[in-house]
């Protein structure tokens, strides 16, 4: 079946499968949101302790779908992942170090003979929500932005020297992102929108009324810089110049309003972007004037059909993904970054049990979510985070 397709069709598929993955990774970001909440929100021990055994419920979701996403994409494109991993390498070790201190902090804040306290781990949990949310946004920014890296092929051949194919062209490795407001914007959304997610999913969650007249006012709080900060990333994004891809001889330029254009010449990505945005809108809506209880998935399915298509607009329609401000040729796209023919061949028939692991943790999901948390289930939990 994938044997017959052409090595751009495998490609295409493959962004697509990561641009998923990506997306749902964004999607679940809810848990560090609702991490930043946890002072907000929790008033008392008790309600602290029921916000922690919530959000603890469906953190290791997120860290799942973290590493799978950086699997699948060194897997089918692998030269970003030289690229980035191994020249960013100061962005991606502090947010794996965000990671890492999450899961310390739910193993060992109700540990028993836990000598730091609960506090200090709550603040591990905040640090977490607040970084890690943040920096994926700017990582995912120089998707649209570029970086300063190059790229030479040929130096795979050098034998005795140097063989290290990219190459990252500052010291800084990765941090100067965050020099770039426009960067910042996105991180700077993401971060209020896993704030938002986060409301959401406890007022669904969890049965309480302090905990839930407060999330109702920190999502209307958080809805308003998300706001500001999404749509000035979005429209700059429309105006400004992109990384344009000529399709006969592969040579990478500047394009006015290539973005715009990528949104204007694939109709069907415009129009799920906005059903995505209005989805994530009617979410919150919804939450704060109908007294919905379900907004988060209104929201969580507008948050996945937005960010898939962002992901679409960097890297379909001769766009390159991972642009390189400092040598155009040396931008990365699907085509010159992916694996062989016959790596890609056989990925995609492994890509074929995906289905059956979002079933599998669609039923996790609901056989833990099938009772809401309340003050009673905690004093009676024999395990607690």
């Amino acid at each position: 079946m994938f044997e017959s397709l052409t090595i751009l069709s495998l490609q295409q598929y493959w962004w697509v499968i990561v641009s998923l993955l990506g997306s749902l990774l964004v999607f679940l970001l809810f848990v560090q949101g609702g991490q930043t909440l946890l002072f907000t929100l929790g008033k008392t021990e008790e309600e602290k302790t029921m916000i922690v055994n919530s959000l603890g419920r469906k953190w290791e979701f997120t860290f799942t779908t973290l590493v799978t996403f950086g699997g699948a994409f060194f897997a089918s494109f692998p030269l970003f992942y030289s690229t980035s991993f191994g020249g960013a390498y100061w962005v991606w070790m502090a947010i794996l170090f965000c990671f890492i201190v999450q899961a310390i902090a739910y193993e060992f804040r109700k540990k028993e003979g836990n000598v730091f306290g609960a506090k200090t781990y709550e603040i591990l949990l905040f640090i977490n929500g607040s970084l890690g949310p943040l920096l994926l946004g700017v990582a995912v920014a120089t998707f649209f932005t570029g970086s300063p890296f190059s790229v030479n092929k040929m130096n795979i051949t050098n034998i005795g020297g140097m063989n290290v194919i990219s190459g990252w062209e500052g010291p800084a490795k990765g941090l100067e992102a965050v020099l770039s407001f426009h960067n910042v914007s996105l991180g700077l959304a993401v971060l209020f929108l896993s704030r938002i997610l986060g409301g959401l999913y406890l007022i669904n969650t969890i049965t309480d009324e302090n905990i839930y007249g407060r999330a109702k006012k920190s999502l209307l709080i958080d809805t308003i810089p998300f706001l500001v900060f999404f749509l000035f990333f979005v429209i700059r994004l429309l105006f400004i110049d992109g990384y344009a891809v000529n399709p006969a001889t592969k040579e990478v330029f500047m394009e006015n309003f290539k973005y715009l254009h990528n949104f204007l010449q694939m109709p069907l990505v415009l129009a799920l972007f906005l059903v995505g945005v209005l989805l994530v809108l009617w979410g919150i809506i919804s939450t704060l004037f109908l007294k919905s209880l379900k907004g988060i998935w209104f929201t969580g399915i507008g948050v996945v059909f937005t960010v898939l298509m962002l992901f679409m607009v960097a890297g379909l329609n001769n766009t390159s993904y991972y642009p390189s401000n400092f040598d155009l040729q040396s931008s990365l796209t699907i085509e010159n970054s992916s694996s062989s023919h016959y790596t890609l061949t056989a990925m995609s028939y492994v890509s074929l049990l995906v289905p059956f692991v979002l079933a599998y943790i669609v039923w996790f999901w609901r056989k833990m979510n099938k009772t809401n948390i309340t003050a009673e289930e905690m004093q009676d939990e024999s395990h607690k985070y």
